[in-house]
């Protein structure tokens, strides 16, 4: 009976918009959120070449006992931020056989042609959440997982926090140097070295400490300055915190975007596209009945002030014009 609810859901969805949620679609964003035909949260994105590459969990419709089902994730693209395509799925929480499921927040970075997708998902031997980290050579997939095995395990980072899920929401970083860093963490936020090849941890894991930490962390440069954007107290807003090193010591600088209406969580992407800086994040706003469990993504424009500091984002209907 909850398989045929899930299909009704994404099928009234699609229809209502005259697409198709199971295949290739090309569409005009009208405002925000950018896709209306589905539920897409926990948005990175890639920029590479002359196009955006967005990454999403899908949010299916639950039942009737509200919760966070989410069984893969979804690509879009788009060379200018206003027509989009949706590629097939690219990659399922199953798809990593050591995993049992829920494809919660991840990210895609490209390094020497290949495409490395860091992925949060429930580890079915250890306890609690687990990252994985899966490759394709297309930013579309498909991805296939790239280690057979998790790169981070709850048992890892035990001596930080007890919790079974702070292992979650990485994000990925390449400095100048060619070092990749990778950051997670829920309640804790943590760093780690990468090894060249993407997908072996090249030291130990470290603690960041940032105040009001709840999850959500991205990293991006911009000049001389290092930003952690991540996402503070429940329900969640988008802190941030400058370094001249991605290594720290951070220091705190405030608000950069408000409680995202109809959603207990935020979780945001930040890039520089074709000159200009862009804020994406998912909110609750197409969702007719309320909860935080179908969560849409937008994008709005991203203005830094003349010290490096980032003004506070303004969330719009309108979206990019």
């Amino acid at each position: 009976m909850n398989r045929v609810r899930l299909i009704v859901c994404s099928f009234a969805l699609a229809t209502s918009w005259g697409l198709s949620a199971q295949n290739d679609t090309t569409f005009v964003a009208n405002g925000n959120p950018i896709v209306k035909y589905k539920y897409t949260a926990d948005p990175a994105a890639l920029v590479h070449g002359d196009k955006v590459y967005l990454y999403a969990g899908e949010d299916e419709c639950p039942p009737p006992k509200e919760h966070y089902l989410i069984n893969h994730w979804n690509v879009f693209s788009t060379s200018d931020l206003k027509t989009w395509t949706e590629h097939p799925i690219p990659l399922k929480a199953t798809d990593f056989n050591w995993a049992r499921g829920e494809a919660w927040a991840s990210q895609v970075i490209e390094r020497d042609g290949k495409f490395y997708w860091y992925v949060t998902v429930e580890h079915k031997a250890i306890r609690g959440k687990s990252i994985g980290v899966a490759v394709s050579d297309s930013p579309i997939g498909p991805f296939v997982d790239a280690r057979g095995s998790a790169l981070v395990t709850n048992d890892m980072t035990t001596q930080y926090t007890q919790i079974s899920w702070d292992d979650i929401d990485p994000t990925v970083f390449i400095d100048d140097d060619g070092q990749a860093y990778l950051f997670w963490g829920n309640t804790q936020c943590y760093y780690a070295k990468l090894k060249k090849n993407m997908i072996e941890l090249d030291g130990p894991i470290v603690p960041v400490s940032l105040p009001r930490f709840t999850e959500a962390p991205w990293i991006h440069k911009r000049g001389d300055w290092y930003y952690l954007s991540y996402a503070s107290e429940f329900p969640e807003k988008i802190c941030y915190a400058m370094s001249r090193s991605i290594t720290g010591p951070w220091e705190y600088k405030g608000i950069l975007n408000e409680l995202a209406g109809n959603s207990n969580t935020n979780h945001q992407a930040i890039i520089e596209f074709k000159g200009d800086w862009y804020f994406i994040y998912h909110n609750g706003s197409i969702n007719p009945t309320g909860g935080s469990f179908r969560r849409s993504t937008c994008i709005d424009r991203l203005y830094y002030n003349e010290d490096g500091t980032m003004k506070r984002v303004q969330m719009t209907t309108e979206g990019i014009q």
